[in-house]
């Protein structure tokens, strides 16, 4: 991968900027969902929004992205479609930033410009992940407290052409999630009860890019 040449003009962009604290949790194909009926704050849950996501992951042929806690990728599909860079894990969250898809499959000159903090070297494509997702919005009083998904995962290692097919839930926090480490805790708790009665797991990986590579 180079960068486009057409992007030029939006290397001064600026990027959305999400902080995400998640929690991932491998389950069975048949496993039913989880009942938040305890989950503090909650009152409320939506119907499940479909969406069908398609990714491509990117990195150096050292890996020096993926060596510094950082992913790369260009998603089509979903709300945030786009590309995105996933920084190093800070704490209990993960800064992601977020442009959009561009004109072209190339690179635009922002991410580039952003990545460059880890690597200037040519990116080659790692993996290509697609996401068959049922997004679930946990709400409260103040708004939306978590989302939670549920994912049924086909992902493909393009340096080996290897396939791998999986499910797993993501438990990610929304604005209205408790600001406080403690209350946080307590959320996770909570929810993590739910989901290991229902038969869910901690993920056995620490994200679907390294699943995807058979890590």
């Amino acid at each position: 991968m180079t960068t486009d040449p057409s992007e030029t003009g939006s290397s001064n962009s600026e990027p959305s900027r999400t902080v995400e604290v998640e929690r991932k949790y491998d389950v069975d194909t048949a496993t039913p969902l989880p009942v938040w009926d305890a989950a503090p704050g909650v009152d409320a849950v939506t119907s499940g929004e479909h969406r069908a996501l398609d990714a491509r992951y990117f990195d150096t042929a050292d890996a020096a992205l993926s060596r510094a806690g950082v992913a790369l990728r260009r998603r089509t599909g979903g709300p945030d479609e786009g590309w995105h860079v996933k920084g190093p894990r800070q704490g209990d969250g993960r800064l992601e930033l977020g442009w959009p898809l561009g004109e072209t499959d190339g690179v635009p000159a922002a991410v580039a410009t952003a990545i460059s903090e880890w690597t200037t070297d040519p990116l080659t494509p790692l993996a290509r992940i697609r996401n068959d997702r049922t997004a679930y919005l946990l709400t409260g009083p103040d708004g939306v407290v978590a989302e939670f998904v549920d994912d049924r995962v086909h992902a493909t290692d393009l340096r080996s052409g290897t396939e791998r097919e999986w499910r797993e839930w993501e438990m990610e926090l929304g604005p209205a999630a408790p600001a406080d480490a403690a209350g946080r805790e307590a959320f996770f708790t909570a929810v993590e009860a739910a989901i290991f009665s229902a038969g869910g797991r901690h993920a056995a990986s620490a994200s679907k890019l390294a699943r995807a590579l058979g890590f």
